[in-house]
């Protein structure tokens, strides 16, 4: 059977491990071959609990290389074979050139060719902007990557690749609940207005992988983001069925997907594509 490939298309760093960090680290111990994207290196983010401005914040720039060795640092934990990095603005992603963006993705597609890709729902998780971004980017960039008429300068010779499935990360109410023990409100304050977190129903979730094997490594991959510590510390101290709902498992949407269809719950990301 030919090797199977599994892109990962993501806005900040520590999205890979806290997001999508079990379905990484599964498939990857399986042996398919892993691709991430990041779009922002995080780096208008707090410091180890500090914001922007105070005296311990290492400032941006600086922030974005920490953030960006402990991505690689994650990244190599969760086994991932290629990190490519965009280079968006944190912050900003909502406000990039779209159609610039949507061809860095597609370019990225088209070299690495990946039978499945993975990606925030259009709800961003918690509304969040850089998350409903690169949703909508990733969603149209992977239409465009199978559409050859579709060369923007940013892919020139590369030749056009249909991805086979496409999924959201959707959380259901169980996994939420284990998130905000440890997190508290997960909330997004855009333009005055308070977003917070709505969990998908369990019946609109279609995929759901076991990922109880691999959640050491996720743990671990989660703790090479030090900087991001102080948002983290409520993780060590959550219950055992928290920890289950978080690690244990992980929900998708489907939603695309060219090799199989109907409303039987999925256990695996690449069902109707293993021969």
């Amino acid at each position: 059977m030919p090797t199977l490939r599994l892109m990962a298309v993501l806005a900040h760093p520590d999205d890979e491990s806290l997001g999508v960090g079990g379905a990484l680290a599964k498939y990857a111990a399986e042996g398919v071959e892993t691709v991430l994207v990041t779009a922002t290196l995080g780096q208008r983010g707090r410091y180890r609990g500090h914001p922007r401005g105070h005296e311990l914040h290492p400032g941006e720039p600086a922030l974005a290389s920490i953030r960006e060795a402990e991505l690689r640092a994650a990244a190599a934990v969760l086994g991932v074979r290629e990190l490519i990095l965009l280079g968006y603005g944190d912050q900003e992603l909502d406000r990039a050139d779209p159609r610039e963006a949507r061809a860095r993705i597609v370019q990225a597609i088209r070299r690495t060719r990946p039978h499945v890709v993975v990606t925030f729902g259009p709800d961003g998780a918690y509304g969040h902007p850089d998350h409903i971004a690169i949703s909508q980017l990733t969603t149209a960039a992977v239409v465009a990557a199978a559409d050859a008429s579709f060369a923007a300068d940013a892919v020139p010779g590369l030749a056009p690749h249909a991805v086979s499935k496409l999924y959201y990360m959707a959380m259901p109410e169980t996994a939420w609940e284990a998130y905000q023990a440890a997190f508290k409100q997960l909330v997004s304050v855009v333009d005055g207005v308070e977003r917070r977190a709505v969990p998908w129903p369990q019946w609109a979730v279609t995929t759901v992988i076991d990922t109880h094997g691999v959640w050491e490594v996720v743990w671990r991959a989660v703790s090479c983001h030090e900087s991001q510590v102080a948002g983290y510390a409520g993780l060590k101290e959550l219950s055992l069925e928290h920890h289950q709902a978080i690690w244990g498992r992980q929900s998708f949407y489907r939603a695309f997907s060219a090799v199989n269809g109907g409303r039987n719950c999925e256990a695996d990301l690449f069902d109707g594509l293993r021969t």
